[in-house]
């Protein structure tokens, strides 16, 4: 089919090819068990100080609240190994990955992840993994363990720039 030249030169197609993988980062849903009188969902199962089915030993959970629209980004633990486990429990978040692994099979692959309340997920971001997000229009509810303890006298809390991947990482699709 023919289009007029201003359409044609604004036309693009959606990209359906696979997002680029993170070697060490997994996502994996939950299941929430709804009925009338509420949901139920399991969290993290543990057995001998480990997640049932990973080598992941939770050290400290914590509870981020972000107001709608909130980036926080982007952080990495650099001084010490801090893996994390990541859960939304209300709202959306819009998460973005970039492996930044000196010697990494998948150094500077990027890859976003939708975490919502709606379909609960975890997802598993290991050390030396930058990690980011963008608070939907409610804002957002994270459950998170991570396998190393916060240190208030030496914190292991590093941080790049919001737009150090790009701006256009956290701006709207309005597609």
């Amino acid at each position: 089919m023919q289009l007029d030249d201003l359409a044609q030169k604004a036309l693009s197609f959606q990209d359906y090819t696979p997002q680029p993988p993170i070697e060490g980062v997994s996502h994996q849903p939950l299941k929430k068990h709804r009925s009338l009188e509420g949901s139920f969902m399991e969290h993290l199962r543990v057995t001998g100080g480990k997640v049932e089915g990973s080598s992941f030993e939770p050290r400290q959970i914590s509870v981020s609240w972000a107001v709608a629209g909130r980036i926080n980004a982007f952080h990495i633990h650099p001084k010490r190994i801090q893996d994390e486990l990541w859960c939304v429990l209300e709202g959306e978040l819009l998460v973005w990955l970039v492996d930044v692994r000196q010697g990494s099979p998948t150094q500077g692959n990027r890859r976003p992840f939708l975490l919502s309340g709606e379909a609960p997920a975890l997802l598993h971001i290991p050390s030396g993994v930058a990690h980011g997000y963008r608070a939907g229009h409610k804002g957002a509810v994270l459950l998170y363990a991570m396998n190393s303890q916060f240190e208030l006298s030496d914190p292991n809390e590093g941080r790049l720039p919001w737009d150090f991947f790009g701006a256009e990482l956290w701006a709207d699709d309005k597609g």
